[in-house]
């Protein structure tokens, strides 16, 4: 009877046992799953915005006019793999101007605002630390061209370059625009460089009116942002920042019509930079009508392709017949 009863309890036992374990597994198992569901989702907030290119327009906080033209021009074309911003800073701004500047983005979606900045030409440099940690933060992409807001871009040759290039199959990063190579480091005036120890020339650069970045140089240049040195430029502190880096294409462009003042009006020119409203609506109406930029070509001043074999001293060294 006891031996009977004994193995009775047992059974009950293990039963219950059995039954605590099939519960402790099915608590493991929905515990996992909602763990799994909500990093899944997790995963699914942090889905970046995919891009072609995304362009970067360099702005003042009151050139309205300016940003109207050029989303009436040359950005007015609906490219699919193709983002752009206006950048600008809006720290210690006057609350008028800051609303002002929340009506516009409302109306357009196309302002990145910097709270942590105060816009000022003194600040382009860290402006342009900024946007790049931000879209690098936010977007996945290919290729970024920073330019002005007075700067003409034609956006389908600048995609078709890409496409060229990727046909070509070029597996370095890619640093494109107009280069300079023997400009000498500024002593004096606003864009003075009291820091800059390294040599009597600035190391070559592409102009600030317009160049391109491949997405792995623009990463570069984000993290490490807290150890770089700064300079009053922007587009010397990028090639100084670049310099030392290998893998890299410097594709010096004569297309690139983006030094401090324009060179003229060439119809092979791809980026013009120092263009007021009235001539970007001139050439975009120019463009759409005939697929010329100029209504007649006219040279200011001569270009010149980059000797890369050559010392930075005569590197550069302008000639007739180059637009």
């Amino acid at each position: 009877m006891l031996m009977r009863q004994f193995k009775g309890s047992a059974k009950l036992f293990l039963g219950l046992l059995i039954v605590i374990l099939i519960c402790t597994l099915y608590i493991e198992y929905k515990s996992r799953t909602k763990r799994t569901s909500f990093t899944v989702l997790g995963n699914q907030e942090k889905v970046k915005a995919q891009y072609k290119l995304i362009i970067v327009v360099f702005s003042a906080p009151s050139n309205v006019e300016q940003r109207e033209a050029v989303r009436g021009t040359w950005l007015s074309e609906n490219y699919e793999d193709v983002k752009y911003l206006f950048v600008i800073g809006t720290q210690n701004m006057e609350f008028d101007q800051r609303n002002r500047l929340a009506s516009e983005n409302k109306a357009y979606h196309d302002l990145l605002l910097l709270p942590n900045l105060q816009d000022s030409y003194q600040a382009l440099t860290k402006k342009l630390l900024h946007s790049f940690a931000h879209i690098c933060k936010e977007y996945d992409f290919d290729y970024l061209l920073k330019c002005d807001d007075d700067s003409f871009v034609l956006v389908d040759k600048i995609l078709k370059e890409f496409e060229k290039q990727r046909y070509e199959a070029l597996d370095k990063e890619l640093y494109w625009g107009f280069f300079n190579g023997k400009a000498q480091v500024k002593r004096s005036g606003p864009w003075k460089e009291t820091d800059w120890i390294f040599c009597d020339f600035y190391l070559p650069y592409a102009r600030g009116g317009g160049y391109v970045l491949s997405q792995n140089l623009v990463k570069f240049i984000a993290q490490n942002s807290n150890i770089l040195r700064l300079f009053n430029s922007e587009d010397v502190s990028v090639g100084l920042w670049l310099a030392p880096l290998s893998n890299i294409e410097r594709k010096h462009d004569v297309r690139f019509d983006t030094e401090y003042r324009s060179r003229g009006c060439s119809n092979e020119h791809i980026i013009k930079h120092k263009q007021n409203v009235e001539a970007m609506n001139t050439m975009y109406q120019t463009y759409k009508a005939s697929g010329a930029l100029c209504v007649k070509e006219v040279r200011y001043r001569n270009s010149y392709r980059y000797d890369w074999d050559a010392p930075p001293s005569r590197c550069c060294i302008r000639e007739l017949g180059i637009p």
